[in-house]
């Protein structure tokens, strides 16, 4: 038995390892040349906070956030010296099992070994992926449990299977745990019925006995699924800020009376945004996979032949689709982070074309594998980029803004705080205290991320905008302690020699046009 699995697998397996660790490769090459991002620098301090002080595992519901996460990393981030480090790789992690889901979830579907490989060959080289698995931040997390629901729920759907319908339940869970965009796996969850075998029904009768058992055990196992991933959301209770989860999301969607008042605001722009991303990140040859994928199962010839779509390719058009246009209509607040869990469902779409436009004649098969080349090129080179030269690397202006040029982008502090390890090293005995600008984010952070724990290392915000040196870093100097200041140029409105600041270092960021 072994040795025929072996024989029959044995190719997929080699191809499939070398894409693993490709993929692992890409992930982890230079895992710290970013600077460190604002949300990154919270997520961390969050975890060594609540790793320190048991009474604040519920810490990140004070900003309306989910844990899990978090939970996580507290109890990693302790051993090891470098918080960032450890951070981005348990995004690395989430990424991996990303990979691992989209052949599982692909291969079942479609019974396709080829289609799988190439769905995990997107994932795997997409810039998209490659730099959002790199980052300190739930996203990967998310994308991660999204495609294991997807994958249990299409196995409970076809076999209605009550342990699966339980995995699929934990996963949700998990996902709900992580990031409020979870609710879209909840609510999809009716989109897995489509691939469900239904009892043929008698010619007399539309719907019959058999159909309607069926319908009720979909249902009823689609129920379990949910009310155990509600089970598990609802740990986030024993939290006193559970209130703010649900209020805090108010600030980045429209009430659901905007559709009617101005259905094409902001729809347009989020729809235009979101190709934009996918463009320049997927890359842009995925676009035509994607289109050409479609085509290919709405074509004319399948009409002729009577045949519909196939359901598996419905489910995942859906599955893929329905996020993509609520958020695109409601999302007063959209990034590029913010559509990786779909991004799983359109690599699979993809993948797709080459089952079934590769059967038509040996042209159109050379045409989409020279299309394949094509996309691992570009991927490869926008890649290299993004791990050695992020400042010269192509990305969506929006990206290269927050991660690269703006407050957001801790360039430099990691050379600041090594800088204040020194002096502490030098004299200490004597205390230090940091100003930064801001009272959380990037700055104050990041700093205690990685001054942590040297209780007599001090860092504190000292607000926005400075015009003068703040008061309370005036007395710490006055007392005897070592004092700095912290601070984005564009946040100083006067010159440093002119209110009696001495510039020690400057960190220039990435060029902004």
């Amino acid at each position: 038995m072994i040795y025929k699995f072996w024989k029959n697998w044995k190719v997929t397996i080699l191809i499939g390892l070398g894409i693993f660790l490709a993929a692992l490769f890409l992930r982890v090459y230079n895992l710290t040349l970013l600077p460190v991002f604002g949300d990154e620098a919270i997520y961390i301090r969050w975890s060594q906070v609540m790793g320190a002080e048991p009474g604040l595992r519920f810490l990140p519901q004070s900003d309306g956030k989910q844990p899990l996460f978090m939970w996580v990393l507290m109890f990693l981030v302790r051993r090891f010296s470098d918080p960032l480090l450890i951070g981005r790789a348990t995004s690395v992690f989430y990424g991996m099992g990303t990979l691992l889901g989209i052949f599982a979830l692909t291969y079942y579907l479609f019974k396709s070994k080829k289609a799988a490989l190439i769905a995990a060959v997107f994932w795997a080289i997409s810039p998209f992926a490659v730099f959002f698995d790199r980052m300190a931040l739930v996203d990967s997390m998310l994308t991660m449990f999204g495609v294991w629901i997807l994958f249990f729920a299409s196995i409970t759907a076809r076999r209605l299977r009550l342990d699966t319908t339980l995995l699929a339940g934990f996963a949700l869970g998990g996902a709900l745990l992580t990031k409020s965009p979870a609710i879209f796996f909840a609510l999809s969850l009716p989109f897995t019925w489509i691939i469900a075998k239904w009892p043929e029904r008698s010619p007399k009768k539309f719907i019959g006995k058999a159909q309607v058992l069926h319908f009720l055990k979909l249902g009823g196992l689609s129920l379990v699924t949910l009310i155990v991933g509600l089970v598990l959301y609802n740990i986030l209770r024993l939290g006193e800020n559970f209130h703010l989860i649900a209020s805090r999301n108010q600030d980045y969607v429209f009430p659901i009376s905007h559709v009617l008042t101005n259905p094409l605001s902001p729809f347009l722009s989020n729809i235009s945004q979101m190709f934009e991303w996918i463009w320049i990140l997927g890359p842009f040859v995925i676009v035509i996979f994607i289109i050409l994928s479609l085509l290919s199962y709405l074509s004319l010839d399948h009409l002729k032949l009577k045949r519909k779509p196939k359901s598996e390719v419905a489910l995942l058009f859906l599955w893929s689709l329905f996020p993509l246009v609520v958020s695109a209509i409601y999302a007063s607040t959209l990034t590029a982070r913010y559509i990786l869990f779909v991004l799983p469902g359109i690599f699979i779409f993809a993948s797709l074309v080459f089952v079934d436009l590769g059967k038509r004649s040996n042209i159109i098969k050379k045409a989409l594998y020279l299309g394949l080349f094509i996309y691992i090129v570009l991927a490869l080179r926008a890649n290299y980029l993004v791990l050695t030269k992020p400042d010269s690397a192509t990305l969506p202006r929006v990206m290269r803004s927050g991660y690269l040029e703006e407050w957001t982008s801790g360039t430099g502090i990691v050379e600041v705080a090594e800088f204040i390890k020194e002096q502490y090293q030098a004299e200490p005995e004597k205390k230090i205290v940091v100003g930064t600008e801001g009272y959380f984010g990037t700055l104050p952070d990041a700093l205690q991320a990685y001054l942590n724990p040297i209780p007599e290392i001090t860092v504190i915000g000292v607000g926005l905008d400075l015009g003068e040196v703040p008061t309370s870093l005036v007395e710490s100097k006055a007392f005897g302690n070592k004092t700095y200041l912290v601070i984005n140029s564009t946040r100083l409105k006067a010159e440093p020699e002119s209110i009696g600041l001495e510039l020690i270092a400057v960190y220039p960021k990435a060029f902004r046009p």
